[in-house]
């Protein structure tokens, strides 16, 4: 047996004997913050700043759609409304199976085996991403958004496991901070990853060097838009490395009861789990409430990148410095989060940053291309100027910075909240439902956005539908109580 089996089978016999979690050594908890860095290029670079709005932008136009977008709709509308139901079509998958899921893996051996096989799929769809460029037929942009689904149900489904993993790691008290700091890691990994892809590897629109005035290290064909479609296989590679640490030093503990606890089928276990939430209406009513909040932050996060790519036409350059501004923030508001988080309580946290996030998302539309807060009028962004040279994307990026710097913190205090409300031995069950949460009804919320901008030919019309989402998700937190779990 290696040293690191037996280092794990002496802090879970302590966990057992005692009824508390002892805190793993350094490097187990150092590398499970990296799986968030393994896997945060697909939310950053694929998800968020640069495939998406290259998707909406390059890959589809509006012939591709037909009659179902309306006549004059803006140029970006049908690959808006494409990306936004691939997005549903995720989020009603992860709804689906994660609860079976968590409820199969509690009680049945370890964890990571899971994720070994997720990997797999994750690094599948991700490299899929690499035929999306301009001019492709219907079949081959339905691969395309067919590796995005699939690359987002593994990333997803991997986190149910890597979150119930990190509540044998260390005790409850400090689960906030390691929770922050997870989501820390996973942003600067976002970040180094913007910055390689910018600095590095490919040029600026229309230059020979890159973001830094490097030669690239890549020569890519921009006319096929290489430089777009590498963040798919970038991504995959990312992970491919950074995911190594989290299998080989990782304890995968369990809790006294749950490796006593005798297996049954996976329905029997979620079903017995579901009839228990009444007792526990607080954990319920929070479940509820991260479903709705949850789809709201998701669709701005999805649709943010796309949106300011129409109004000021940004390229690749603008969305990259979008995108390492935006993951700094997120970064630092994750750690500040993480501290707060145990010193103030997750809910707290969760209830102030939704209030900011909804000021932020309201600041975000009132901008378009010659407005800001509404009716207040600017130049519009002249063609070729520097980027963040206008008026209106310099209030579009404030707005957005505030965005990023809570979201992270409504993730992290969200992952928190779950981890001290539920059952211990139950845990990974209760992941499997937190993933339900935030996905049963995730695809209402791309949804409203994809079929509002579809019928109204507007994006800002179209996004402003997860307002909603967000304001009903934090009137609900008010009702959450975390003293005891059962309340």
């Amino acid at each position: 047996m290696s040293t690191v089996d037996l280092g794990s089978l002496a802090a879970e016999r302590a966990s057992t004997l005692t009824g508390d979690v002892v805190r793993a050594p350094l490097r187990a908890r150092t590398s499970w913050m990296l799986f968030d860095w393994a896997t945060q290029p697909h939310y950053t670079l694929v998800q968020t700043f640069l495939f998406a709005p290259y998707f909406a932008n390059a890959i589809v136009d509006n012939s591709v759609c037909g009659t179902l977008i309306a006549q004059g709709s803006e140029k970006a509308a049908c690959g808006q409304a494409l990306w936004g139901y691939a997005a549903s079509v995720a989020g009603l998958l992860i709804a689906i199976v994660s609860p079976f899921l968590g409820a199969a893996a509690d009680g049945r051996g370890a964890r990571k085996p899971w994720m070994a096989g997720l990997s797999l799929v994750f690094l599948a769809g991700l490299s899929t991403l690499w035929l999306g460029q301009p001019g492709i037929g219907f079949s081959t942009i339905l691969i395309v958004l067919g590796g995005f689904v699939a690359a987002t149900l593994a990333a997803e489904l991997m986190s149910v496991f890597s979150n119930a993993i990190m509540t044998g790691l260390v005790p409850k008290a400090e689960l906030g901070r390691l929770s922050g700091n997870g989501w820390a890691v996973g942003y600067f990994g976002g970040l180094a990853s913007l910055a390689l892809v910018a600095g590095f590897l490919v040029p600026m629109p229309g230059e020979a060097k890159t973001l830094l005035g490097f030669d690239p290290l890549l020569h890519l064909d921009t006319v096929a838009h290489q430089a777009d479609r590498i963040t798919g296989p970038f991504a995959a590679i990312w992970f491919a490395i950074f995911i190594i640490p989290f299998f080989l030093f990782v304890p995968d503990r369990r809790p006294a009861a749950a490796l006593a606890h005798p297996k049954r089928s996976a329905a029997a276990e979620l079903w017995d789990t579901l009839k228990s939430l009444p007792s526990m209406p607080s954990l319920l009513i929070f479940l509820l409430a991260r479903m709705l909040y949850t789809d709201g932050l998701t669709a701005i996060f999805a649709f943010g990148g796309i949106y300011g790519a129409s109004v000021f036409g940004w390229g690749p350059l603008e969305l990259g410095i979008f995108g390492i501004v935006l993951t700094l923030v997120g970064a630092f508001g994750a750690l500040i989060g993480g501290g707060l988080d145990d010193r103030l309580g997750p809910k707290t946290v969760i209830v102030f940053a939704l209030l900011a996030l909804i000021a932020g998302a309201v600041g975000i539309l009132s901008v378009d291309k010659t407005h800001i807060l509404f009716t207040t009028d600017v130049a519009e962004k002249i063609a070729g100027s520097k980027p963040f040279s206008a008026i209106g994307e310099q209030v579009f990026l404030g707005f957005a910075i505030l965005v990023g710097l809570v979201a992270a913190p409504v993730q992290a205090a969200s992952r928190s909240l779950l981890a001290r409300l539920a059952p211990a031995e139950k845990i990974t069950q209760y992941f499997g439902l937190f993933a339900f949460s935030g996905k049963v009804t995730a695809f209402l919320a791309p949804f409203a956005v994809a079929l509002v901008t579809q019928e109204t030919g507007s994006q800002r019309i179209g996004m402003s539908a997860v307002l909603a989402f967000l304001l009903v998700g934090v009137v609900m937190m008010l009702f959450v109580r975390t003293g005891a779990r059962s309340n």
